[in-house]
């Protein structure tokens, strides 16, 4: 009985832990990324063009962010749900969504000549934070009450 409340404790802790990994790499973003569209985002855009910036590094910075808060999702996923098949799942929808949005986004972004801001700005936000996390959770948890 002790075992099972003490294995119940460090699965909230572990849970825990992820999220507010989640919450730091958004904290930190500033420092650990590069994404000269942080600030132009936050900005008024429509009278704006865009920033400068290194295709090859703002790859990098977005696939690292994505992969980040990719590894942390599955942690939660598995904390939540305890089936390796549902993390393997997870991590196959994350890395077919990765190649979709980052595929879209780079067109968006160098085969416009007058790109999109609004679209710019959703494909960025698919990419940088952990929205499946909050789309896969519900239903997750439906397909497993279902059954």
């Amino acid at each position: 009985m002790l075992k099972k409340i003490s294995n119940h404790k460090m699965r909230v802790l572990f849970l825990f832990l992820f999220l507010v990994g989640l919450v730091m790499v958004r904290v930190f973003e500033d420092d650990l990324f590069y994404d000269p569209f942080l600030s132009f985002f936050m900005n008024n855009t429509k009278t704006q063009s865009l920033p400068d910036f290194d295709g090859l590094k703002l790859f990098f910075g977005l696939f690292s962010r994505y992969l980040l808060n990719t590894l942390l999702s599955l942690g939660i996923i598995y904390l939540l749900f305890k089936q390796i098949q549902l993390v393997q799942f997870s991590a196959i929808l994350f890395l077919v969504l990765f190649a979709i949005l980052i595929l879209l986004f780079y067109a968006v972004l160098f085969l416009s000549s007058q790109p999109d801001y609004l679209i710019l700005f959703y494909l960025r936000r698919f990419l940088i934070q952990p929205i499946f996390l909050v789309l896969f959770i519900p239903a997750f948890y439906y397909q497993q009450i279902a059954k």
